[in-house]
Formats: structure tokens, C-alpha cells, sequence
């Protein structure tokens, strides 16, 4: 990130640090963020605006600001022509098996969701949050009440009016945990009223720097974006996974599981001037060597889904038909262990540390953790392109994320006191050690081959590395139906996406479709992680929220809720005769809208 810093010039570098330092300056016990009402009300927020309730969020960094990096004030490209039709490949998946924002659980999923379906709020590149649905909104002298005039004349795919009452559904909805596995994002959404059909009213328990930017954010949000009552009626949940009915840009006219999704344009669109195309087809394409060939031959003109496998990146900009892209992205990448399967069993996560540590499984789990050479991880697997993690806090999150944590964490890299720990349970240099099978995609086969290489390499145990579909992975690791899983998140814009989504109890992703009556807990479960992640999620003041994140973040990263191993580069691939706007590289997201064809 520094090397990027360098690049600037004294003006552009001055420039970024007066927009950071005025950001900062607020009272961070006034819960409007030393704010005023006309700040957070009206039919935009301003730049300034945003980069306040950013910095009041504990999420702006300089680097956001970099022109170029995350799509800020930079070269634009060319504009293009209107019409056409864009051929994107999906990376490192065979099919994409929905798209029903109450179930998204992959950011190759709600990267298609934002180009259908739209939220009261959207954000674009340079973290300007703007409204989507909605012509302007007005907020509370507390705080705690958002009153939304809803865009007028809005319709959804199907004709049906798009009015007040697909709030209250959606929110009605996603609040359920039985219909969304995001219901928790609305734990602070204490009530949704409907004013008259075009102004809704939002009531929360305490006034949330991320509620504008996250919890209505239509792609990363996912829990308030804007579900269709009479799509859902008419096709069925299960096929509306498949073809969601909703007010965005595009409307999906096919998708087949293994075939890939065709969007087109909608001629309807609230903004007549979007989107440009009229045409996007997307497949699915699992394993890298044809994700590559397909863009070079011209077969693909955009990568999307997860991102290309790190060894074709040096190889894609070195072709001068093609553009390249990369930033620091907003996730976590992790080796998971099964607490309930030998030799990495741990009964329970709530004893005190030192105690834990005389457990034979722990002593496991955590030689493992601390056998992991992230850097040459890094050089091997990704050719230096990511950051070595302790934790699921990204440094994309800038203000939460600990810099000292690769020091002051359990799992520091220490070959001697992994092979020591790996000896006390019983497995002197790997001696006896049975052999366990790590799971990883299809994409990440070479990602896993190194992990592997590397326990092999420092703790003399052998691992075999199983490949499936990432759809397949992720309803194995939901099942806790593994020994070791090379996995992880995307689309980590807040603390909650690492903590809240990940790392207590109840967490969407932690076993949620185990065994319950055999496993009491998913991956990982421990009370004083689940009260601190609890409270800081409602946290107004950014100080007392980052004790707090950091805190929970340093819990599981010393009792091994998994063995942390990188925070990934988001990275952008397109053939040079198509034109993405700098306002439409928003991380980890492909949105379409914008772009033409030359």
C-alpha cells in the first residue's frame, strides 16, 4: 500500500491528507459525527459528507483516495458507443446457483444481483454515497430516524410499481431468519413504517455510521435490497433465485444452472440514460488456463466473479489488449479446521487461553496456525499479491484494522514452537500424524498445493488437497463436512462483514447447515467473542467501536478460530475495447451499468 502511496505526486498527496485529517475531525461523542441534519439530508450526500460518515465508521484510509485506486479522480477511458453486447466470464465457478439477495452467500453472486435489482442506497467508487430508490432523505437530531422519499414512477421488471409497501416487504423479509441469512444486518432496524406510498421512515435502537453505506446499500448491504412481492408470488423462491424480478438496470431473460445468466437491458430503467448495453452474457468458467485463453482470444471481454488466479495477473498485464486493475481488497482468506474431527477436536472455546493451550487438539490447531509462512504463501501462491492476515478485519477497513496483530497474535509465524506444540500432542515431526484432506475450489487448487507444501515443509505432516466447484465447497463447509478448508470472504466493506458475518456463535457462515443434535457449535464458538462483536455492531462512538472490534478480532485469531492466512488484491481484468468508468470500480463489485463497447 505505501508502494502506491509513493507514486502520487506532492499536490495529489496533499490533497489526501487535508480531505483524511478534515474527515477525522469530529466529536466522536455527538452521534451524528459532528454532523449537521442538512449534512445527511437532501437528494445526495455531498463527497465531503461521506468521507465524514466513512471516517466516523472507522473505514477511510488514504489510500481510498489514491486517484485511480479505487476508481477516484483519475485518466478516464474513452466513451464508448451505446448498445452492444458484453460476453463476461465468471471466474472459478461452474454455476452461479442464485441470485435472491436473501440467500447471496458469494460475492460472484451479489456482483450479478447489483446489476437487477436496486436499494434505497448505492455507493460508487469514490465512497460518494448516492440514492438509488430513493430522491433524498432526511435524518433525526439524534440520529436514529431516517425518513426516505421513494423515486416516483419506478417500476419493477415485470410492470408491477415499485412503491413503499417493497420496503416494508423486503425489510419484513430479510429481518426473518428463516428467509434471509442476513437478518442480522437489521438487528439495529428497530422499526420500518410506511408514511404514504412513497416515503418510508426507519427507526433504529442507535444512531450507525454504516446504515446510508451498508445495511441499504443495494449490492453490499444484500438485507434491504429490493425484493419484488409479485415476482416472488408468481415464480416461487426457488425459481426466483434463479430469475429475481427487480428494478435495476438489467433483467435477467435467462439463466440455467451450468449455462450461465444473459441479462438485458431494461428499456424502463428510472434513468433513461442507463444502462449503455443492451446485452450482458455471463459463464461460468471454473479452472484458470480457459478463463485465460477465452479473454485473450476475445471469446470474453471482462472477468468477473472471483478473482483471476493470481499466476495469469503478470501475464494479463503484460498484454497490451488488455486492462488490469488492482487495489486492496475488502476480505479475508483462511484455513479452517474442524473442532469436532481428531486430531483438531476442542470440546469448548470458552476456557481461558492458557488452559486451552494444554488441550492436545488446540495444540494442533494451533502448530498449524503458526506453521503457516504467510509471506511465502504469498510469493508462491499469489506472487506477492495480498497481505498476510491474523484476523478476518481486512486493512481495506482501514481505522479497525490492526497493524500490530501479525506481532501480538497467537498464531505468529514460529516454525520452532509449531513443531514443539505438533510433538506435545503427540505428533513428533509429523510422526503418526493421520493424513487429512484440505478442500479448496477448483480455482484455488494451487493456492491449496501450497498450503500443503508448506505444512509438509515445516511440521512434516501431508496433506491431500480435494477440489470441487465453489458452490459445492461452500454447502460442505456450511455442513461442517470437512477436515481442512481453504476459504474465505469477499465484500468486506465493515467490521460487521468480518466479525458479525463470520466469527460468533450464530454467524450465517459458521456450520449453519450442520448437524445441530451432533454438533452443538459450527467452527468456532466463544460468549466473550459473541458479546463484544454484539456490542460493537451498535457502537456509535468510532474510539470505543475500535477497542471493541480489535479486542473480538484478537479472540479469535489467538484461540484459532481458523488459521488466518491473507487479505486478498481485488482485481480487475477487461479487453481494452471495452469502457468502465472510474465510478464503476467499486471494490470487489462488476457493475455494468456504465459500460460500453468501443
Amino acid at each position: 500500500m505505501d508502494n502506491i502511496l509513493k507514486t502520487l505526486t506532492a499536490e495529489q498527496r496533499t490533497r489526501i491528507d487535508d480531505e483524511v485529517r478534515d474527515a477525522y475531525d469530529f466529536d466522536p461523542r455527538d452521534p451524528l459525527f459532528g454532523l449537521s441534519r442538512n449534512d445527511l439530508s437532501g437528494s445526495e450526500m455531498k463527497r465531503r459528507t461521506v468521507l465524514r460518515l466513512l471516517a466516523a465508521g472507522g473505514t477511510l484510509t488514504a489510500l481510498q483516495l489514491v486517484p485511480g485506486v479505487l476508481g477516484g479522480s483519475g485518466e478516464l477511458q474513452a466513451a464508448g458507443k451505446a448498445g452492444g453486447t458484453l460476453t463476461c466470464g465468471w471466474a472459478g465457478v461452474g454455476e452461479i446457483r442464485t441470485i435472491d439477495p436473501a440467500q447471496i452467500n458469494q460475492v460472484l453472486q451479489f456482483q450479478i444481483a447489483s446489476n437487477v435489482l436496486s436499494g434505497l442506497m448505492h455507493i460508487d467508487a469514490s465512497l460518494v454515497g448516492k440514492p438509488d430508490l430513493t430522491e433524498g432523505f432526511e435524518v433525526s437530531s439524534d440520529g436514529t430516524e431516517y425518513t426516505f422519499k421513494l423515486r416516483e414512477g419506478v417500476t419493477f421488471h415485470n410492470g408491477d410499481k415499485f412503491t413503499a409497501d417493497d420496503v416494508l416487504f423486503t425489510y419484513n423479509r430479510s429481518k426473518d431468519p428463516k428467509k434471509s441469512i442476513h437478518s442480522r444486518i437489521l438487528k439495529n432496524v428497530k422499526e420500518v413504517t410506511k408514511v404514504n406510498d412513497y416515503t418510508v421512515k426507519f427507526k433504529l435502537g442507535r444512531a450507525q455510521a454504516s446504515f446510508l453505506t451498508k445495511t441499504l446499500e443495494r449490492a453490499s448491504g444484500r438485507a434491504m435490497t429490493i425484493v419484488s412481492r409479485g415476482g416472488i408470488e408468481k415464480l416461487g423462491v426457488q425459481q426466483y433465485g434463479l430469475t429475481p424480478v427487480g428494478t435495476g438496470p438489467f433483467k435477467i431473460t435467462f439463466h440455467e444452472l451450468g449455462q450461465g445468466v444473459i441479462l438485458e437491458k431494461n428499456e424502463n430503467y428510472y434513468d433513461p440514460s442507463r444502462p449503455k448495453l443492451d446485452k450482458v452474457i455471463i459463464k461460468p468458467i471454473i479452472a484458470a488456463e480457459p478463463l485465460a485463453a477465452a479473454i485473450e482470444a476475445g471469446d470474453i471481454k471482462l472477468i468477473g466473479g472471483n478473482p483471476p488466479a493470481a499466476e495469469l495477473i503478470d501475464r494479463f498485464k503484460s498484454n497490451p489488449d488488455l486492462v488490469v486493475k488492482e487495489a486492496p481488497g475488502p476480505g479475508f482468506q483462511a484455513v479452517w479446521m474442524n473442532p469436532h474431527r481428531d486430531p483438531f477436536k476442542v470440546a469448548d472455546f470458552n476456557v481461558p487461553l492458557p488452559e486451552l493451550m494444554k488441550q492436545k487438539g488446540f495444540k494442533v490447531r494451533l502448530a498449524i496456525a503458526k506453521a503457516l509462512d504467510r509471506e511465502r504463501y504469498l510469493k508462491q501462491a499469489r506472487f506477492g499479491r495480498g497481505y498476510p492476515a491474523y484476523g478476518s478485519i481486512n486493512p481495506a477497513m482501514g481505522y479497525y484494522f490492526d497493524e500490530n496483530l501479525g506481532d501480538d497474535s497467537n498464531q505468529k509465524f514460529d516454525v520452532k514452537e509449531a513443531q514443539k506444540l505438533l510433538a506435545e500432542a503427540g505428533f513428533p515431526g509429523g510422526k503418526g500424524f493421520p493424513e487429512l484432506t484440505l478442500g479448496a475450489t477448483v480455482q484455488n487448487r494451487r493456492d491449496a498445493q501450497v498450503v500443503a507444501s508448506i505444512l509438509k515443509r515445516n511440521l512434516g505432516i501431508k496433506v491431500k488437497v480435494e477440489t470441487k466447484d465453489s458452490p459445492v465447497l461452500l454447502q460442505d463447509f456450511l455442513a461442517m463436512r470437512y477436515d481442512m478448508m481453504r476459504i474465505g470472504s469477499g465484500g468486506d466493506y465493515d467490521p460487521d462483514d468480518g466479525v458479525v458475518d463470520w466469527m460468533q456463535t450464530n454467524s450465517k457462515f459458521n456450520g449453519a447447515k450442520r448437524d445441530k443434535s451432533k454438533m452443538k457449535f459450527g467452527y468456532w464458538s466463544e460468549d466473550e467473542a459473541d458479546k463484544l462483536i454484539a456490542t460493537q455492531s451498535v457502537e456509535a462512538n468510532v474510539k470505543e467501536r475500535k477497542a471493541l472490534v480489535q479486542k473480538a478480532n484478537k479472540i479469535t485469531s489467538d484461540k484459532v478460530a481458523c488459521a488466518f492466512l491473507y487479505h486478498p488484491m481485488d482485481i480487475k481484468v477487461w479487453h481494452k475495447s471495452v469502457n468502465v468508468p472510474a465510478e464503476s470500480l467499486i471494490p470487489a463489485l462488476v457493475d455494468l451499468d456504465r459500460t460500453t463497447l468501443s
